[in-house]
This record gives structure tokens, C-alpha cells and sequence, in this order.
């Protein structure tokens, strides 16, 4: 099998790789059917010569492989008909400005498998960048704190080398008291917190975070059951709120009365509660005065973010007064950081972690006859057409 390592061709350019050099090299130790040809790039984080040095092959002819693995979308005109392909398509929940480019894979007799759809037998996804989008997410949030109160000022984390060099700069912050809370306990959460122990700030209780004030910074953790609740009243398991989260409602208003940082790293369903909504904003009672959106979803649970900042300019404000766009220094402001791609700030770390990953789950199964089901289970298109898990899209593909 020829496999090719492709150059990211989206604007503007994403510096991260499915596989690392020293990953290639041992792949190709461990395969001896397998051939990796990488793509020529000036943008990645690993160079040109990182590949060489492993006796990788770098080339920009790549038409004789396989197999085309990249991180974003790949424009439609270079798409190379009949060829099997690895990226987040972003098309699953029939993302509007990605019609065109599903209808294009089809069309082009292409067999695409979507990072994100790339799961076990139970559902659970098994490559992903959310760990990293934690991390930056989290040194962000401190960020943001420290630029919004004017009480310190950390360097961008896409000036830092790797997660070590963000820790540094915010262990040598001398922090007054606040209070955070953190939602989510997955890959996106555990990445925030992994960050908030290195500082290290202390961990407290629901209990204690809700009632108790602090002389130091401290944060809590908390996951569903704590921000939702069931509408009849009724106390039961986690299971119960993924099967049936429209039966659930808001519970977050008690957290939003007492932190003073919200950083947000939970899954959002459509459909599922609110967590920030503008009536809890106008309540004279809300203390929040930055929040940390990681999972960015505009339109979702939290109100004030209306849009997607950037890593070039990465907070703006939202008023409470307004409910609209202002300057995030103003009194009546939240300071909103919502950057929709974290983990290009942190692309060596990010490609490193995604790597292992995608090595140890998604490569075997072309060798051993896909006996897990991996790649029957990511496949979305194929001679052209939608595979029956996906066939729900053929309405999006046509344009309806």
C-alpha cells in the first residue's frame, strides 16, 4: 500500500500532520507492504528535511499512492478521482459551505474516511485533537483573565514552542483569588484541567465551590449532572441524560453566580439545555466576567458567543447591557476567547499526540483485514455513493 502524507491546502494553512516523521519511519519498520510519500510543504511544523532524515520519500508526485491523509478539507479541484482519503470533511451534520465538496467526492468515485467518524465498536471516537484543544484552551482562558482584569499578560500560546513552555508562563504568575469552573470531563475537559493542575491551582467540591470563599485561585470540574437536571425532578445516571437530554434543564445559573472564569470544554447536542442564556447574563447576580468557550459552538449553550474569534485577534466582548459585540475592556463586557482551531496553536504537541493515535488504530486495520471494523465503520463514500450509514446526507448532497 502507497500512502501519502498530503501538503493542507486551506487558507489559511493548517500547520498540523496526521503523521510525524519518526512515526512514518516506524510504520514502514512495521509494514513492509506499506510505502509513505510525503507531500512537499513550507507550512507544516515538521520540516521537508524531518522527513529526509527518517529516509522518508518527499515529492510533489504523489498520484501513484493509495491512500491520502491530510487534516482539513482538501479543495475540491484537487481531489484525485478513485483514491481513498483521510480528513475531517466536516460534512456529518451537513455542514452547508461543505455540500459542494461531498458532491465532488462522489462524483470523483472517491472513498472517504472522516477523522471524525473513525470510532470503536461502541462509538467512542479514537483519533482526535480535543486533548490539545483543552490545553490551549485552558492557557487561553488564563490569558484572556489576566488581559480582561489587567492583572497580568501571558505571551500567545502560538508564539510557545509546546505545552511545557505554556506551563512556565503561567506558573510564574503570581494569581489573586477567583474562582473557575470547567464543564466537561472528556478528551476537551481533561485537557483544560490537565493545564489548571500544572499551574497548579487547588480543586475544590461542587459544595464548596458554590458556598465557600476563597483566599487563593481554585477551580472546579464539573460534568452534566451538575449543570442539568431533569425537569420532572427525578435524580438519575449520565445514561439517562445522553438518551434523553431534551427531558433535562438548565442547572448551570448557581455556577454562573459565583465564578468568575467559565471555561467551557463540554459535548453540545442540539437540542440539549442551555448552560449561559442573555436572561442569566442580565441578572444582577451573574459574576462571570470571561468566558472560555474550547467548544465554540455559536448558536449552542452559551449566548455570548455570537461568533468565532480567531488566533490573530482571539477575545472580543459581549455586553450585558446590549447583548451585542463591544470592546472586551469595557466594565459591562464579558470577555469571550471562542477560537475554533486551538490546536494549531499547539501543532507539534497536537500532531505528536494525533499520530500515536492515528498509528495505533487506523493503520492496523489495513493489515489485518479490518477485523475491528474501523475502517467499514469511518467509510463515508464509496464508488460513488453514500454507505448505508451515511446515506441520511443524500438529501444535503442534492442540494435540498
Amino acid at each position: 500500500m502507497k500512502l501519502a502524507l498530503i501538503r493542507e491546502r486551506k487558507n489559511p494553512p493548517d500547520r498540523r500532520v496526521v503523521l510525524s516523521p519518526i512515526v512514518c519511519k516506524r510504520l514502514m519498520q512495521l509494514y513492509p507492504d506499506l510505502t509513505i510519500k510525503v507531500e512537499s510543504s513550507q507550512d507544516r511544523i515538521f520540516s521537508d528535511k524531518d522527513y529526509q532524515d527518517m529516509g522518508i520519500e518527499v515529492t510533489n508526485n504523489i498520484a501513484d499512492c493509495d491512500v491520502f491523509v491530510g487534516v482539513k478539507e482538501v479543495p475540491v479541484d484537487d481531489l484525485i478521482p478513485n483514491k481513498k482519503y483521510f480528513f475531517f470533511s466536516h460534512t456529518i451534520k451537513k455542514q452547508k459551505h461543505n455540500q459542494k465538496l461531498l458532491k465532488a467526492i462522489l462524483d470523483k468515485n472517491i472513498s472517504l474516511y472522516d477523522h471524525e467518524t473513525i470510532t470503536d465498536a461502541k462509538g467512542v471516537r479514537l483519533v482526535a485533537f480535543g486533548k490539545y484543544a483543552g490545553i490551549v484552551g485552558a492557557y487561553n482562558a488564563i490569558r484572556a483573565y489576566g488581559l480582561k482584569h489587567q492583572h497580568f499578560k501571558l505571551p500567545k500560546a502560538e508564539t510557545l514552542h509546546d505545552k511545557q513552555m505554556l506551563i512556565t508562563a503561567m506558573q510564574k504568575i503570581s494569581f489573586t483569588p477567583f474562582k473557575i469552573v470547567l464543564t466537561g470531563t472528556g478528551r476537551v475537559g481533561n485537557g483544560a484541567k490537565e493545564m489548571l493542575d500544572a499551574i497548579p491551582l487547588k480543586e475544590v467540591s461542587v459544595d464548596d465551590f458554590l458556598t465557600v470563599s476563597f483566599n487563593e485561585a481554585v477551580y472546579v470540574q464539573i460534568d452534566v449532572l451538575d449543570y442539568a437536571k431533569r425537569k420532572d425532578g427525578q435524580t438519575k445516571d449520565i445514561f439517562d441524560f445522553f438518551n434523553n437530554f431534551k427531558d433535562y434543564e438548565n442547572n448551570f445559573e448557581r455556577f454562573a453566580q459565583v465564578a468568575d472564569l467559565f471555561i467551557a470544554g463540554h459535548f453540545y447536542a442540539d437540542g440539549s439545555p442551555m448552560l449561559v442564556t442573555n436572561e442569566i447574563i442580565q441578572n444582577p447576580a451573574f459574576s462571570i466576567s470571561v468566558i472560555a468557550d474550547i467548544s465554540c459552538d455559536v448558536g449552542g449553550p452559551i449566548a455570548s458567543t455570537i461568533k468565532a474569534s480567531t488566533i490573530a485577534n482571539p477575545i472580543y466582548g459581549y455586553s450585558k447591557k446590549t447583548l451585542s459585540e463591544v470592546d472586551y475592556l469595557l466594565n459591562e463586557a464579558i470577555a469571550v476567547m471562542a477560537v475554533d482551531n486551538l490546536p494549531c496553536e499547539l501543532p507539534k504537541d497536537a500532531s505528536e499526540g494525533f499520530a500515536a493515535m492515528f498509528s495505533k488504530h487506523v493503520i492496523p486495520s489495513f493489515f489485518n483485514g479490518d477485523v475491528d471494523g474501523i475502517l467499514q465503520r469511518a467509510l463515508i463514500a464509496s464508488e460513488g455513493k453514500l454507505t448505508q450509514k451515511f446515506k441520511y446526507l443524500q438529501n444535503f448532497v442534492d442540494g435540498n
